[in-house]
């Protein structure tokens, strides 16, 4: 790691001025041979919402859907360091990147140490920096600084290894920054030397972290517009002679149809209008958070093209962009520029240190991951249904409300944000096909640890939440409990899409008051739903995984719920 990239990321956090001298010259005779050569050839290569998948993934989440409809098995931590490290031996000059969400929302094996394995693994896979994503906030400003700088959890302390020491990786925040001072809360940007060429990295979250994460745990900073950011920091870079720019960003689109790993089928929505918008000098754009994969071609601002690329989640794909830079400029070749998805398949050698550690974490995690807590019939998907609901969510739902009828509640919600993964039959490779649910498994479905609140809204109020699901940005569906019905119409305004609400078969009065049960997320407005925040008599209830865990113990060889909570009008 040079003197000059620990130089740039701290001055740049400090908002002055740099000058440069380039230190660790080549001897002479490289010198004069790289002179012969016009251009160097960059390879990068990223990987977004990871996750803490370090295990491959399970059912849809870990198959990767082909251009022709068929599906290929992808990911895992140790397939995708051989991946890495086939794709780092053919470019000599390589840099490995993230686009966020790297940890967060993780399965069991990970999260159970705070995501600490997961660290471990990018350190040694050689990652060289990455942007916060959302879910690097989860547990507070702080506990990212920790996760960053290294140190035990002051709660848990060091439960992987006798010490922790940190990321070796910068993680980046163009667009954070604290709310009294108004400086920089993270690295706004990093810079790699390839060959004596500086590549400068500008990495952040998408603007809307604080309707996705608790916010009493980054109530000290502010999210500022990706753009403004980027380009603020595109003119310091090329100010301090760095021309070379690369942006990642945590915020990406979905996609209209599938195209495979490198369709450009996105449906343009906030993260094209950054590709599109940002500064000329900014030669590529990886992006994150939507969990979808494609490979477009946009035009900069100047008219000249750059790539805009998202490769699956959970470590399935692995963005692979090849850049040739001219020596003389220190830029971008953009004619020259190639792209493509990698898919992470699983049919090489698995890389033996990563392993190691996955082994470690499974071994110490085995014991409470492995524990039976259910049985199911058959596959209940998270996959949502064009009415909104899924067969998963309506599980969830059913399982909190169950939890909370002693607070008197009627009904439960819940985000479908918060429905991470699938409950497969059979769940478990040990099963022997009797649809056993592990606590592990469950785990993975719902790892952010929410308290179940139940508060009190009237009908009106309940009804202003349910249109709050629909705005000219999104579409969030939240999953009901059985007892809630209602239609919502698709031509309907803004506003005034919903009718026949009903509780257990009864309409719903404007002026009489329900107790609704909701997750802590939603409590305080997650996801954009302000109109639980007005909720009042709040009475905490248990942990929504424990809730989850009871029900399935107590429903075995639980069927997937029908579907019809949710219907459609024109």
């Amino acid at each position: 790691m040079s003197s000059f990239r620990r130089t740039a990321a701290l001055v740049a956090t400090a908002g002055v001025g740099l000058a440069i001298t380039f230190a660790g010259s080549p001897a002479q005779a490289d010198v004069d041979a790289q002179r012969a050569q016009r251009t160097v050839d960059v390879r990068l290569i990223g990987i977004n919402d990871l996750h803490g998948n370090i295990e491959p993934p399970t059912g849809s989440s870990g198959r990767v859907t082909l251009a022709d409809g068929t599906t290929v098995n992808a990911g895992g931590a140790a397939y995708n360091a051989t991946h890495i490290k086939n794709l780092r031996a053919q470019v000599k000059n390589s840099v490995v990147v993230g686009q966020g969400d790297l940890i967060g929302a993780s399965p069991i094996v990970s999260a159970l140490f705070h995501d600490e394995p997961t660290i471990d693994i990018l350190n040694k896979v050689g990652l060289e920096t990455t942007a916060a994503g959302n879910h690097e906030f989860d547990e507070g400003y702080k506990e990212l600084l920790r996760i960053q700088q290294g140190g035990c959890h002051p709660v848990d302390g060091c439960q992987f290894n006798p010490t922790y020491t940190g990321a070796k990786f910068p993680i980046l925040g163009a667009n954070v920054t604290k709310v009294k001072t108004g400086l920089p809360a993270l690295p706004p940007f990093w810079v790699e030397i390839r060959d004596g060429i500086p590549i400068g990295f500008i990495g952040m979250p998408l603007k809307d972290v604080p309707i996705l994460v608790d916010p009493n745990g980054i109530k000290e900073l502010q999210f500022g517009d990706e753009i403004k950011a980027a380009n603020k920091y595109a003119d310091l870079l090329n100010l301090i002679g760095i021309k070379s720019i690369v942006l990642l960003v945590h915020q990406g689109d979905q996609t209209a149809a599938n195209g495979g790993p490198n369709g450009c089928t996105n449906t343009p929505g906030p993260g094209q209008l950054i590709a599109e918008k940002v500064s000329p000098k900014i030669d590529a754009v990886f992006s994150g958070h939507s969990h979808q994969h494609y490979n477009c071609t946009v035009k900069d601002p100047a008219g000249n093209p750059r790539p805009f690329i998202e490769g699956l989640a959970f470590g399935r794909e692995l963005s692979v962009v090849d850049l040739k830079i001219d020596r003389k400029t220190r830029d971008v070749v953009r004619s020259e520029t190639k792209a493509e998805n990698k898919i992470v398949t699983q049919d090489v050698t698995p890389d033996p240190a990563i392993q190691a550690v996955i082994d470690q974490a499974k071994t110490k995690s085995g014991p409470i991951a492995n524990k039976q807590i259910g049985t199911i019939s058959a596959d209940i998907v998270r996959a949502q249904a064009p009415t909104g609901e899924s067969p998963l969510g309506n599980l969830i739902a059913d399982s909190q409300l169950a939890a909370t009828t002693g607070n008197g509640a009627v009904i439960a919600l819940m985000n479908p944000g918060g429905v991470r993964a699938d409950l497969t039959f059979p769940s478990s490779p040990q099963n022997e096909g009797n649809g056993v649910v592990t606590y592990g498994e469950a785990f993975t479905v719902q790892p952010f640890g929410n308290i179940l609140q139940t508060v009190t809204l009237t009908g009106a109020q309940l009804k202003t939440v349910l249109e709050q699901q629909f705005t000219a940005t999104r579409t969030i569906v939240l999953q009901p409990s059985a007892n809630l019905t209602y239609s919502w119409s698709t031509s309907a305004p803004f506003g005034s899409k919903i009718a026949d609400l009903k509780i257990s078969g009864t309409p719903v009065d404007p002026a009489t008051s329900y107790r609704v049960t909701i997750n802590s997320f939603l409590q305080g407005g997650g996801d954009g739903f302000p109109g639980f925040t007005v909720g009042t008599a709040i009475t905490g209830g248990g942990i929504d995984l424990d809730a989850f865990a009871a029900y399935l113990g107590s429903h075995p060889n639980q069927a997937p719920p029908a579907l019809g909570r949710i219907t459609t009008i024109p």
